[in-house]
């Protein structure tokens, strides 16, 4: 491996890879059949033939090759995740539909969404003549007439496919169509390279697909010409005959190497230089390669990468095993790399040996074949070379032909990868190894969101499943690198759920339960509004958020001002209260339940949680609290200033805990059952919800209503509580209060949030009067009125403090599309890290919008590979007529050499 300060300028870093070849539908599999010298050439039986169309004479002609290329699956596609409908996916050339799914899979591949608002994405690629416009489409007769000439030539053109790419990904760079036959997926690559040098776009897909849409059958060999006599590709070999047409695609994503070493990307490889050019007229024919033209594309590639052509050990060759072809292509390179010293050695290979010719994709998988090696450090073998024709010269210069799996040794492993195109477009790409990334300190955060989302139910199932699988065959995943690569490196889709772990082995098994599934709706695209809601006395034990004090600067942050600021209020240092040592935790826990502390360490705890919600990107559309909770969500909205709501509020619990003792009961009847039994002391409390309401008052008050209630067969709970709250025995402390609020300055609100006292908006008036802030304090709670006021039905409920109660009552409501909890749990040995976290991903899961970014705190985990869409895919094909057998042909569409 190498420092990244040797590298040229304009390097430009490989981050991403997708292909679909013959035998191979994954780059892993690709490489394991690479790697283990697997030849995927599918080799068809004279009935298989006849079931396609063969014609029984060609069967019995010694020149027909029962032998292609052929991808499984050619036909299938996930028409719905791309938005056609099944008429148009059936009419659109699978080219274009292979391109489409690749380009996904490279993008998440590399981890890079593309999000047209920040990153600039252009297309460079190609793809060969729609043979299934000719073989199948037309063939039927009058379809493309019913479906129309101008909508059949859109979905067969060549020249439309990169921009079909643009468009369905929302990509708003360049789209570029490249069109120099079998060299066209490297000159993309080679154009790609050239516009993120020059700025044109922040990210490029570079690649190409061909599909044949014959593939079920052979071809006619001709003597001399570019097709195996046998259905084998012999590149180099004595005995070679040419090559086996093919169908495949491949894609890779490019970035300037200096943006995705900044960007924490997988390098897979880096383009050091390349260079395209045309033969010009130095070769016998149109059609015949050129030494000079070749080895001037090598030379040219060398020169921009600045490197020394000894230091190159593998060439990834044209390779197409034809008898004309292959001497020319080595005479180039031994022209191109000069005189080398006595012990360079450059093994040469060619991926067509084992999945045949795939024209306009050839050089593309090429290169992934490259960068796969050299991340490997071996050399895959090229088959069916026992002996190396003797017109190549190998043994005059560095060049051999690897035939076996080998080490791929070096400090510094470079590359070169070739594409020829009939016509004489040459290309060349200089490859070298990544650089060392650096190294990774310890993650502050011990768990982690992993978000996952897909277009169906099904499609996020296997994602789930597959992406357990990966992580324990993967152990070794740091998981702040899985997470943010869910995280950024995924675009959202509508069916959502997320897991929170604190090991990789941890999420692999959340991953592999059950989990809730939420389709976030029409709204997907944007995001939805979030409603704070702030619990009030009663909600504070001991230890509430304990683990955020200890592992977010931002909620311990807040925590620490006010402690600040209310110790000479209060007399003591209030963290001591909320997070004592273990042998202070009884005595803390009493003195929790004394209202002159419950109520300024609740504050504390909620307005800290806020804001670290907010540093989150959770910020409010709106606010309601409860009780106390009105006072933080005024805070919050500017009403009062920090230091002064931290002065009334400890005020406010210290006069209140100077009232006469009383009770509180709850009772679950509605208002207008339960106002009749009150009496003349008891009152109405609150009222949270349909059936939800709070009686308070002197203990013989409340105790008679409660044996009214039992009477008629109706249980109540008794509360926790020390006083009688927002009832007449508070009328002293209210009075109080007024006096206190009179004396900070009081402005109008610049977020809303509802009045406890109307249930509905509070207005700047009220907002603004100490003699409000006193009523509020006294009068009922009209939280349930207020629940009404401040959900709509596309908007989100987050409760911030400790506890369920308020999410509970917004899920029994007809208002939010979603309540959650940020620390649901009432006991103190809960991992608040843990339950805060599985708030973030669950309002996520809902459509919050949630700044992934910022919940790394600053933090550079890096992405790494994981596995990628899912594609649910389905037969989208029109067959030709059966009108009678097709006579082979000596050279299938879409193949030129």
């Amino acid at each position: 491996m190498i420092d990244d300060n040797s590298m040229p300028a304009d390097a430009v870093a490989v981050v991403g890879m997708a292909l679909r070849v013959p035998g191979a539908d994954t780059l892993e599999q690709f490489w394991d059949n690479v790697r283990g010298g697997v030849e995927s050439i599918s080799f068809f039986t004279d009935e298989e033939l006849l079931a396609a169309g063969v014609a029984a004479q060609d069967l019995a002609d010694p020149a027909y090759v029962k032998a292609f290329g052929a991808l499984e699956g050619v036909g299938d596609f996930d028409l719905r995740f791309f938005g056609f409908s099944p008429r148009e996916a059936q009419m659109l050339d699978p080219q274009h539909r292979l391109f489409l799914e690749c380009a996904w899979r490279a993008l998440e591949h590399a981890g890079c969404p593309a999000d047209p608002e920040t990153t600039v994405t252009g297309v460079y690629a190609g793809v060969g003549e729609s043979s299934y416009l000719h073989h199948n489409l037309l063939a039927n007769e009058g379809l493309v007439e019913r479906i129309g000439a101008f909508q059949s030539a859109l979905g067969n053109d060549k020249d439309f496919m990169p921009t079909r790419v643009s468009y369905k990904l929302d990509l708003r760079g360049p789209s570029v169509s490249v069109q120099t036959g079998c060299s066209t997926s490297l000159v993309a690559v080679h154009l790609a390279s050239q516009a993120l040098i020059n700025g044109e776009c922040d990210v490029a897909l570079a690649g190409g697909a061909t599909v044949n849409a014959l593939q079920q059958q052979g071809y006619r060999y001709e003597e001399g010409g570019v097709l195996s006599p046998d259905g084998h590709c012999r590149a180099f070999a004595d005995d070679a005959g040419g090559a086996v047409p093919a169908s495949g695609c491949g894609v890779v994503v490019l970035k300037r190497l200096d943006k995705a070493l900044a960007d924490g990307d997988v390098i897979h490889a880096v383009i050091r230089g390349t260079a395209i050019n045309n033969d010009g007229s130095r070769k016998v024919g149109f059609t015949a390669p050129s030494v000079d033209g070749q080895a001037d594309a090598v030379a040219e590639a060398l020169s921009v990468a600045e490197v020394d052509p000894s230091t190159v050990t593998y060439v990834e060759a044209h390779g197409t095993g034809t008898r004309i072809g292959d001497p020319i292509e080595v005479a180039a390179l031994h022209q191109a790399f000069g005189p080398t010293t006595a012990d360079h050695r450059c093994a040469l290979g060619s991926v067509k040996t084992n999945i045949g010719h795939l024209d306009t994709a050839a050089g593309v998988v090429g290169l992934i074949k490259a960068a796969l090696a050299m991340r490997a450090r071996e050399l895959p073998p090229s088959l069916h070379c026992a002996t190396p024709n003797p017109g190549l010269a190998l043994g005059e210069g560095p060049f051999y032909v690897n035939t076996e799996l080998a080490p791929w040794p070096g400090d510094v492993l470079r590359a070169g990868v070739s594409s020829f195109g009939i016509g004489g477009t040459n290309a060349h790409v200089v490859l070298e190894e990544a650089p060392l990334p650096s190294p990774a300190g310890p993650g502050r955060r011990g768990r982690h969101v992993l978000p996952l989302s897909a277009a169906t139910p099904t499609a996020l199932g296997t994602a789930a499943a597959e992406l357990a699988a990966h992580l324990r065959a993967h152990p070794q995943e740091r998981l702040d690198d899985v997470a943010y690569t869910l995280q950024r490196g995924r675009r959202t889709l509508p069916y959502r759920r997320s897991v929170v772990a604190g090991s990789v082995q941890e999420a692999a098994e959340a991953l592999t339960g059950p989990g809730p599934v939420r389709h976030a709706g029409p709204e997907t695209d944007r995001d939805r509004d979030v409603v704070l809601a702030f619990p009030g006395q009663g909600a504070q034990r001991v230890d509430m958020g304990r683990a955020l004090y200890e592992c977010e600067p931002v909620f311990r942050a807040e925590v620490d001002r006010a402690a600040q600021i209310l110790l000479p209020v209060l007399g003591e240092d209030l963290r001591g209260l909320l997070y004592p040592a273990e042998a202070d935790r009884e005595t803390a826990g009493e003195r929790m339940r004394q209202t002159e502390y419950a109520q300024p360490c609740l504050f504390v705890v909620e307005y800290a949680l806020a804001t670290l919600w907010d540093s989150w990107g959770i910020r409010p559309a709106a606010m309601i609290g409860h009780s106390l909770g009105e006072l933080v969500a005024a805070c919050l909205a500017g009403v009062v200033s920090y230091e002064d709501a931290l002065r009334l509020v400890a005020v406010r619990g210290r006069l209140m805990a100077g009232a006469p003792a009383g009770v509180m009961a709850a009772v679950p009847l509605p208002e207008d059952e339960v106002t009749p039994l009150l009496g003349t002391e008891a009152v109405l409390a609150a009222v949270n919800g349909p059936r939800e309401c709070v009686v308070s008052g002197p203990f013989e008050a409340v105790a008679a209503v409660e044996a009214r209630l039992a009477e008629r067969g109706v249980t109540t709970k008794r509360l926790r509580t020390s006083h009688a709250f927002h009832s007449r025995m508070m009328d002293d402390a209210a009075d109080a209060f007024e006096a206190e609020a009179a004396r900070v300055g009081l402005t109008a609100p610049r977020i809303p949030f509802v009045s406890n006292v109307t249930g509905r908006w509070i207005t700047d008036e009220e907002a603004t009067s100490p003699a409000y802030w006193a009523r509020q304090l006294r009068s009922t709670v009209r939280f349930g009125d207020g629940l009404r006021t401040v959900c709509r039905p596309d908007a989100l409920l987050l409760e911030v403090g400790p506890g369920g109660v308020l999410t509970s009552l917004a899920r029994g409501s007809e208002g939010p599309h979603g309540a959650v909890a940020s620390l649901p749990s009432a006991t103190p040995d809960t991992d608040a890290e843990q339950e805060v976290l599985t708030a973030a991903g669950e309002l996520w899961r809902l459509g919050a919008p949630l700044d992934w970014e910022a919940l790394h705190g600053g933090e550079t985990p890096r992405r790494t590979v994981l596995p990628t869409y899912p594609f649910e895919r389905e037969r989208c094909w029109i067959d030709p007529p059966r009108s009678g057998p097709r006579t082979a042909r000596a050279n299938p569409d879409g193949l030129a050499v």
